[in-house]
């Protein structure tokens, strides 16, 4: 009777157990990679310092039930006057594991935490294919995914807002009602 009771309390104990949160990291890649040099080797010959644009973006889906694939994306713009002395876009993916996670926690797991934890990789990878065009390498700043997210959550809201207070029509940009 004993050995029973064990045994319907270890079932137990394996039952609760498979109910706990866990997250994990299970594969990171590079989803799409471009460089390009469109004004090569002519503006080799420029002797002005170059500007440079970067815009990052961040990206998610489920795969599976409790498997997500989260992504991040640079894109890097560095131009001499109005030519473009490098084009680099870079996404770098991860494959996670997220099961048991309360639904109101997943988004911002995937929205901040995941981006997060990819964000050096990308960093890498943007470095090592500028390397790769004989130029100094160009080492993107760290990022806030926490603001970003929330910079996001409040532009959804905004949206959301507006579209209630008048008729739910879209118009295009530079339109208004009359």
């Amino acid at each position: 009777m004993a050995d029973q009771k064990q045994n319907s309390q270890g079932n137990q104990g394996s039952q609760e157990d498979s109910q706990d949160p866990s997250f994990s990291l299970q594969r990171t890649y590079i989803k799409d990679l471009s460089l390009e040099m469109p004004n090569a080797p002519q503006i080799f010959l420029e002797q002005e310092g170059p500007t440079v644009e970067v815009s990052i973006n961040v990206g998610g889906q489920r795969l599976a039930d409790t498997v997500y694939e989260a992504t991040v994306t640079a894109t890097v713009t560095t131009r001499i006057g109005d030519k473009v002395l490098y084009l680099v876009e870079a996404t770098q993916a991860g494959i996670f594991e997220a099961a048991n996670i309360p639904a109101e926690q997943l988004d911002p797991l995937i929205g901040i935490v995941c981006p997060t934890m990819l964000y050096p990789y990308l960093r890498a990878n943007v470095a090592d294919a500028i390397t790769r065009t004989s130029l100094p390498p160009l080492h993107l700043a760290e990022v806030n995914f926490q603001g970003l997210y929330e910079q996001r959550i409040a532009q959804l809201s905004q949206e959301q807002q507006g579209g209630q207070e008048d008729s739910g029509l879209i118009l295009p940009p530079g339109m208004t009602r009359q």
